[in-house]
């Protein structure tokens, strides 16, 4: 079987590894890629933590995705350095930053190529300008960034799509077809493409070689049955060639095809055991540490949580299919969570043995450390063993978890509680900086 094309190094297995994100994140940017060839007439382009794929074709170059918006200039100049041809279309498989704000060298160099998207990817863009610091706010925990990085805001900061679609969408380019078809799974606007005459599946973020980003707490919906069903009606296409929108490209249909159904039957898994946990009763923690991952899926490395867990997928199923309370009588209507932490320290004969209590605890039980060292410092935050105690623990926890998403909420009170954090600027930057989606 064909092995992975060889390519920049991979933001997850950085952190995976102990680097912070953010610097994970400047590690990988490339601002000097060039297009590599994964098979005649495709290449990937990785100026950053995303692939940007380029097909040649007879009537010009179809883009996949087109990068960050610090990634234009690169991007850009990778194409243009090697290719002459028009730019004929571009397709974003969604709208997510990563993906969808790289044109703009190409636009203020007046190339106009047809820009094809799923219909949901402007709702999406509509919902950025309402949400604008919000997403500022959450890039700037999940990838533990020293500053809030930008985010769009105004109509002038997108490339929006020329062409949009509902459910599937046929081009004929160069006469070759390419078959953009729809479904949720990450987002709500996804799009992937199959080139039958090329046995060649783009697959977007349906498939990323981790755990599927279906559980994130720190973001909207996902939609984990809905993936299992593009997942299965992709591996039915006998593609030999996929080009994943993060990680390598993947050569071989055999291959191909058990990975993306190992990734539907790990979904589903999660699926049918929350629903079971909603239909005994009980409550939402109980639901999320019950998951357990079937035997012959659980060591797979594309299915490792070096991005999302386990958890946070049940999560996720139970936000979709149930309400918001967790099943805790008191947690309807709850006290302060200052007022709380404040009673356990007086009950606990003060905020020295409770943080005793916490660091004897972290030695067997890291999660029940967790929550003593959190109660000490939110009722005494300027006491220094308070905040010396959540420093040590929740250091230790973010380092026992391969999830870049628990890595960045660990880590975001360990720099608040040691002084390292930046406070918040009033305004995001009013142009795009270094950062991630």
């Amino acid at each position: 079987m064909a092995e992975d094309t060889p390519g920049a190094p991979d933001v997850l297995n950085l952190v995976a590894g102990g680097v912070r994100p953010s610097e994970a994140a400047a590690a990988v940017r490339r601002p000097d890629v060039v297009p590599l060839e994964v098979c005649p007439r495709a290449f990937i382009i990785q100026p950053s933590l995303v692939n940007i794929y380029v097909l040649e074709t007879d009537d010009g170059l179809v883009m996949i995705d087109s990068g960050l918006a610090t990634d234009a200039d690169a991007v850009f100049a990778a194409v243009r350095g090697r290719f002459d041809a028009p730019l004929h279309t571009v397709v974003f498989t969604h709208g997510h930053l990563d993906h969808a704000f790289g044109l703009r060298r190409f636009l203020d160099a007046g190339e106009r190529p047809r820009i094809v998207a799923h219909e949901n990817v402007t709702r999406r863009f509509d919902t950025y300008m309402r949400t604008a610091r919000l997403n500022s706010l959450v890039n700037k925990r999940q990838w533990q960034l020293p500053f809030l990085p930008w985010a769009p805001s105004t109509p002038g900061d997108f490339i929006w799509p020329d062409v949009t679609y509902r459910d599937a969408l046929d081009l004929r380019i160069g006469g070759e077809r390419f078959a953009l078809r729809h479904a949720k799974g990450e987002t709500d606007d996804h799009t992937w493409v199959w080139v039958p005459g090329r046995k060649l599946l783009a697959s977007g973020d349906f498939f990323c070689m981790t755990m599927p980003n279906c559980g994130n707490p720190n973001k909207v919906l996902r939609y984990p049955e809905e993936w299992a069903d593009a997942d299965e009606e992709m591996a039915a296409l006998g593609a030999e060639i996929m080009l994943p929108g993060h990680g390598q490209p993947i050569l071989g249909s055999e291959r191909i095809r058990s990975g993306l159904l190992e990734q539907a039957e790990f979904l589903r898994s999660i699926v049918a055991q929350t629903l079971a946990g909603l239909n005994a009763g009980l409550r939402h923690d109980e639901i999320a540490r019950s998951i357990r991952i079937p035997e012959h899926l659980a060591d797979l490395d594309h299915l490792q949580p070096t991005y999302d867990r386990p958890e946070f997928i049940a999560r996720n199923v139970i936000r979709r299919y149930g309400g918001w309370f967790d099943g805790y009588a008191a947690d309807l209507l709850p006290a302060a969570g200052e007022e709380i932490a404040a009673e356990v320290v007086g009950l606990a004969g003060g905020t020295d043995q409770l943080v005793a209590r916490a660091r004897e605890l972290a030695e067997t039980n890291l999660a029940l450390a967790c929550h003593l060292a959190e109660w000490a410092y939110l009722a005494n935050p300027d006491d220094p063993h308070a905040r010396a105690c959540v420093v040590e623990v929740f250091t230790r926890r973010a380092d026992a978890d391969p999830s870049l998403m628990s890595k960045g909420v660990y880590m975001r009170l360990v720099r608040t509680a040691d002084g390292s954090y930046e406070p918040e600027s009033e305004d995001a930057p009013s142009q795009p900086g270094p950062g991630a989606p």
